[in-house]
């Protein structure tokens, strides 16, 4: 029995563990500002259980994990498109019709999907997913880099094509810069109409 007496620290330690489930699991990524826009402001990350149904079965070796409603921020960041700048903003997004001018066509867009779904790990339908431009065309953002596009949950229209053009409107009426809107909607789309 005496051999044992230095183990009785370790058990108890354990049982304590086991009885109140602590997890020594670290999560495999962190909730991090978006890369893909530079020189921004931090904007804190929302709730992920503001957008329903949004936390679709992952695969637990899928490289890209959703925070919620918001993705990946690592395969995902956002990218803007380059053709697109402040000074130019009335003769490309500002424009009636301008995203339909570059807008990938649904065969890119649907093959990428169905890459994307795998690579965040969803199992459910594709058609429950809408392909969907981080910083969307109408903010500037870039038609068809894979870093801009994401599987995200639920089908057009959802609560983030509202504050796609809330911003777009207020980009076209000068009340905020195009970079500023970008990064709002990279870094958190959920909280982009915040103080405006």
């Amino acid at each position: 029995m005496s051999r044992y007496k230095n183990l009785a620290p370790i058990i108890i330690v354990l049982a304590i563990v086991i009885a109140t489930g602590v997890s020594t699991h670290k999560p495999s990524h962190q909730a991090a500002t978006h890369t893909g826009i530079t020189n921004s402001p931090a904007i804190p990350q929302g709730p992920s259980n503001q957008y329903p149904g949004a936390t679709a079965p992952e695969l637990a070796s899928a490289p890209c994990h959703a925070n919620g409603a918001l993705p990946d921020v690592t395969c995902t960041p956002g990218i803007p498109n380059p053709n697109v700048t402040q000074n130019n903003i009335q003769q490309t997004i500002c424009v009636r019709g301008f995203t339909k001018t570059i807008r990938p066509p649904a065969s890119y867009s649907n093959n990428l999907k169905a890459k994307q779904m795998t690579e965040y790990g969803y199992t459910d339908s594709i058609h429950a997913h809408e392909e969907d431009h981080l910083i969307s065309l109408e903010l500037g953002g870039s038609p068809d880099d894979p870093k801009n596009l994401w599987p995200e949950p639920h089908a057009s229209p959802n609560p983030k094509d509202e504050v796609e053009n809330f911003l777009h409107a207020a980009v076209c009426s000068g009340r905020i810069a195009l970079h500023d809107a970008q990064v709002r909607i990279a870094t958190n789309w959920i909280t982009a109409e915040a103080g405006l």
